[in-house]
């Protein structure tokens, strides 16, 4: 039954998803914590974290490490295999469809369309891993995970990543390795 559902999971997850890794993790986030309670959520921020300093695609990476925590090394290889799936299917339909209807606006105009879509299940992705939103009637209560930020140290760190990488246009890598060292000596 856990691989029926694993499968199933990441087979929605991956059917659903436009953008990429990044856009995907909202919606991994609210099925392997929120829904089915296979991680916690700080099992998911350090998967998330591994799955960013690890080679290959985020979504597929969180795919993987979230698989082999539910059910081993099969559980591993189903989930990869569900969640990239419904890409290699939509994706040849798409080549199909492209091939027959590149020159009309319609086929343009559809695209176009996703953009605004992909920015905002990135910017969620961003803001679940900070934050966490619970809904009491109509009114989103956000507290600070203390897993994540929380002590005003880890902040610091974020502000002073984000400034490198965004003004200073510092190579990820060397954010990623200096981050890792930063927290070495200061945890």
């Amino acid at each position: 039954m856990i691989y029926v559902q694993l499968f199933l999971t990441f087979f929605l997850i991956g059917l659903f998803t436009f953008g990429g890794g990044a856009a995907m993790l909202s919606l991994i986030q609210t099925q392997v914590v929120t829904k089915y309670a296979w991680l916690t959520e700080a099992q998911f921020t350090d998967i998330v974290a591994i799955s960013q300093c690890t080679p290959g695609p985020i979504g597929i990476n969180c795919a993987t490490y979230t698989g082999y925590e539910v059910a081993g090394i099969a559980g591993s290889a189903l989930a990869t295999l569900a969640l990239v799936l419904p890409s290699f299917i939509i994706f040849y339909g798409i080549i199909r469809l492209y091939n027959k209807y590149r020159g009309t606006t319609l086929f343009g105009d559809v695209m176009s369309g996703l953009r605004p879509a992909v920015a905002g299940l990135i910017a969620a992705a961003a803001l679940i891993l900070m934050f966490r939103i619970s809904m009491e009637g109509c009114v989103p209560q956000l507290s600070i995970i203390q897993e994540n930020f929380g002590d005003w140290t880890s902040w610091v760190i974020l502000g002073i990543t984000f400034i490198a990488a965004f003004f200073f246009k510092v190579n990820p890598i060397l954010l990623i390795v200096a981050g890792g060292i930063t927290g070495l000596l200061i945890y």
